[in-house]
């Protein structure tokens, strides 16, 4: 029985806190620290008998190393960028409409949780090797997004507790370590002041960064995160822990990146897909808490819900060195070591699985061309590309048939660590010296996370380096890793066009699916930084880099990336000369005091004015109180059926509005410009034009409809091929159910909501997939449809469907549990039939609920109609 909390004087200050080893002992010492942290925060944040069960099934955990209890999770606060957090607070707009139509005072709709928003997904690259590059691409985005810029203004003045970082202020993932993250937190509840771990949640899948400097976290769809912003706890199955033991460490020239890219494609091979991963052992003390966080990262890209590190001496570096204030590092200190959370590098905790990975055996790595686990050695893309075979229609008269067409230093995952951008920066002073320059085909980019880098690298003296082979800083957001790369460079385009290249993007992000780079594109390499920028020189993806030189200098003689890569000394000593503690805090207040941001003037009223004629800005008509369920027992054609690894950007592309599409038809004959239409993340508060993105990409195949154009499909009544959308509205106006077959991993990827928003406008009531992307699957219910797993081994091929065969569903809300038996027939054109006992992909009651309720807005709009 839980006897109330410990009282503490931690750093000076006096508090309560959750004696986790005073009151567990030796078995504290067996979990692991993810699972210590739920521990604490269900002993401080439950109540009753329900906390007494949970602490109950955290303590069995340790028997299977694995659970199907439930527990509350209750995050601390809640982080969104301006792509996620613009449909979020266009459906709070639109509920608070919805209330005061109802007769209920729209302003008791309020976030209770802190939101921070960070605007960091719009920027795009349009100016490049340039010096002023990063001031003309923030006016471009400043005035493409007023509109929606303003809205966030609004939903900042309107709604308490929604804080706005603006843009160039950096990425949101590199603010949260850098500025947000406090470890350790102190805050008053019930009349006491309390010592507890800065938890939280964000509305993306690569959150889990966070967890480089020991604050759990991991990525919620924008729907999950409603109602955790509106008071209600993450519902969450206790998880499995996979532990990766690591031993040694790295050796001289490999990087975080080459670490990140390892573990990526060992824990996807492993398959975690919904599981916690912790790293532990001595090799985690040999990481800085930099390198560390560039490996939770990319939690997402190996599948798990978090990747983890405990808190250590390397984590009080990092914050000593962000400028973090020396009473709050004392307190982290303190306040970890106190309640058994400090990290032991000889601790052996209980693991549901465990990996072993020797630091030592690292080399130097690249992943593609096509998705992020495909792990190459760096010297293997001549190979790899080689056995594409792909045939020139003509020959082009200086570039290869696979030329580097876009060489990025982007995204948070390889850019927040200082120590990647040094090493890039040092590259290129040795390409600077040796007189080489990037080929003029080549679209060159730096984006860093952080508005301090321009400071660490000035100081440092890179600046120019990096300047003088093409790669100025281009601004401080997301840019190519999201897709917004800008336009190709003409020659790329031009030669593309006649058949004589097959262009490859290189870059520092974190994904590299078909397409996600740029519409055009559907080859990508992930790489290091300084990698980036050897690719770049060289022009030539289709290379060797162990043997072949990167290029030839003025004098004849072959550079090799032996001769340009920093040694480990040459990085240490241009680190201690760049770093300030004092540039963190410093530059990004000087970039929230944006001028063009501050001059956008909000409306100040507790309801959003809509403007009819907005393509930006609309009323969702999914945010009422007469959104029933979609559950039921129903016979449904299905819309599309898609294979395996579909993910979120075919489903919602975010990348550049294609001028020649039928959603630029629709802009433009409401007013907007062909030219000018921006990209489609945008629009993400406009229902219509995201409605008409469903499916919008290239690279998906809809095996309903082979040949079909992009984002068409087959109407199987008339046989018709039109826009997913109008086959959509005529299955509606027929009163017909729709849904969507998939086959494994649907809805890989990003963490967005519009990938679920849009196939709940195209009516779809169920997706029926061999797996699911967790995420998405969340998302999908969040919308009101039901996720069906289909048994192992089925799949959309072997169900082989043909236009005419219907899927009938057998999912009543009263008989809808966790993880139940959902009855499915196959009703053939030709009058045969089959049966598929398949299941219901729910984790918790509370996602029955939601299904019930039709979904996450009817569900919170029926408690703020009974609250007071």
């Amino acid at each position: 029985m839980f006897l109330g909390p410990a009282a503490a004087t931690l750093a000076g200050r006096h508090g309560q806190l959750i004696d986790l080893p005073a009151l567990f002992g030796p078995t504290l010492q067996r979990l692991p620290v993810v699972l210590r942290l739920l521990l604490e925060n269900v002993l401080r944040c439950g109540h009753g008998a329900e906390r007494e069960a949970a602490v109950a099934a955290i303590l069995a955990w340790l028997e299977e190393g694995s659970s199907k209890a439930e527990i509350e999770f209750q995050p601390r606060r809640v982080l969104m960028h301006d792509t996620t957090s613009t449909p979020a607070l266009v459906d709070i707009a639109a509920m608070r409409d919805a209330l005061a139509e109802a007769g209920v005072d729209p302003a008791r709709l309020n976030p209770v949780l802190p939101v921070d928003v960070s605007v960091d997904h719009s920027l795009a690259v349009e100016a490049y090797a340039k010096r002023d590059a990063a001031q003309a691409n923030l006016a471009h985005e400043m005035r493409r997004n007023r509109e929606r810029y303003t809205f966030l203004r609004w939903a900042a003045q309107a709604l308490q507790g929604v804080r706005i970082h603006p843009p160039g202020t950096g990425i949101m993932h590199t603010i949260n370590l850098e500025q947000l993250a406090a470890v350790v937190t102190i805050e008053e509840r019930d009349s006491a002041t309390w010592f507890a771990p800065d938890v939280m949640i964000g509305t993306d899948s690569h959150t889990p960064m966070v967890g480089g400097i020991g604050v759990l976290g991991w990525g919620v769809g924008g729907l999950e995160a409603q109602t955790v912003m509106f008071g209600m706890p993450t519902m969450l199955r206790i998880p499995e822990v996979i532990g990766v033991h690591l031993t040694g460490a790295l050796r001289p020239g490999v990087l975080a990146t080459d670490l990140a890219l390892v573990v990526t494609a060992r824990l996807r091979a492993l398959g975690v897909v919904g599981e916690f991963v912790e790293f532990f052992g001595p090799g985690v003390a040999t990481l800085s808490a930099g390198e560390r966080s560039v490996v939770a990262n990319m939690a997402p890209e190996y599948g798990a819900t978090t990747g983890f590190f405990p808190v250590d001496g390397r984590t009080l570096e990092y914050l000593r060195a962000t400028g973090r204030e020396a009473d709050q590092i004392a307190l982290v200190e303190a306040y970890t070591r106190r309640t058994g959370l400090w990290f032991d590098p000889s601790a052996q905790p209980r693991y549901t699985r465990t990996l072993e990975l020797d630091l030592t055996a690292i080399g130097m790595h690249i992943a593609g061309p096509r998705r992020p686990q495909d792990l190459l050695r760096h010297s293997d893309a001549r190979a790899t590309l080689a056995a594409l075979d792909f045939k020139r229609r003509v020959p082009h008269a200086f570039m290869p048939r696979h030329p580097v067409a876009i060489a990025a230093i982007t995204s948070c995952t390889n850019t927040t660590d200082a120590g990647l951008l040094i090493a890039a920066g040092l590259v290129a002073r040795k390409a600077r010296q040796r007189g080489l320059s990037v080929p003029p085909w080549v679209k060159t980019s730096l984006g860093p996370g952080s508005p301090a880098a321009s400071a660490y690298l000035r100081r440092a003296g890179l600046s120019e380096d990096l300047s003088a082979v093409g790669f100025d800083i281009v601004g401080f957001g997301c840019t190519t890793c999201i897709g917004n790369s800008g336009a190709l460079p003409e020659a790329i385009r031009a030669a593309q066009e006649e058949g004589s290249i097959h262009p490859v993007a290189v870059l520092s992000g974190n994904r590299n699916f078909p397409g996600r780079i740029h519409p055009d594109m559907d080859l990508g390499f992930l790489m290091s930084p300084p990698l980036v920028i050897a690719f770049a020189l060289a022009g030539d993806a289709e290379i060797d880099l162990d043997r072949e030189p990167v290029q030839v200098d003025a004098s004849g003689r072959a550079v090799h990336l032996s001769e340009l890569w920093p040694t480990r000394e040459e990085v240490a000593d241009a680190l201690a000369l760049a770093l300030d503690p004092g540039d963190f805090r410093r530059e990004f207040a000087l970039a929230a005091r944006n001028p063009a941001w501050q001059a956008l003037k909000a409306p100040d009223s507790p309801r959003f004015p809509w403007q009819p004629d907005s393509t930006t800005l609309r009323r969702p008509p999914f945010a009422s109180l007469d959104a029933g369920t979609q559950l039921g027992r129903y016979a449904a054609h299905p819309l599309l059926i898609v294979g395996d690894d579909v993910t979120t950007d075919h489903i919602s592309p975010a990348s550049a509005i294609p001028p020649d599409s039928l959603i630029a038809d629709f802009l433009v004959e409401r007013g907007d410009e062909r030219g000018d239409l921006s990209v489609f993340a945008s629009r993400r508060g406009n229902w219509e034009v995201m409605m008409r993105a469903a499916f919008h990409s290239k690279s998906l195949v809809n095996l309903l409809a082979p040949g079909a154009p992009v984002a068409h499909t087959l109407h199987a009544p008339s046989g018709d091929v039109l826009p997913i959308w109008e086959v959509a509205a005529r299955y509606r106006a027929a009163g017909d159910a729709v849904v969507l077959l998939a086959g494994e991993r649907y809805g890989t990827g990003s963490s967005r909501d519009w990938a679920a928003k849009g196939q709940r406008l195209l009516g779809i009531r169920a997706v029926l997939a061999a797996s699911f992307e967790r995420i998405h699957r969340s998302n999908l219910i969040g919308m009101g449809i039901l996720p069906v797993r289909l048994p192992r081994g089925i799949g959309p091929q072997s169900l082989a469907l043909k236009p005419g065969d219907r899927i009938e569903i057998d999912a009543l809300p009263e008989a809808l549990t966790p993880r139940c038996a959902i009855p499915v027939r196959l009703l053939r054109a030709d009058g045969g039939a089959e049966s598929i006992t398949s299941t219901a992909g729910i984790e918790t009651q509370l996602e029955v609920d939601l299904l019930r309720a039709g979904g996450v807005i009817p569900f919170i709009l029926r408690k703020a109609m009974t609250v007071p």
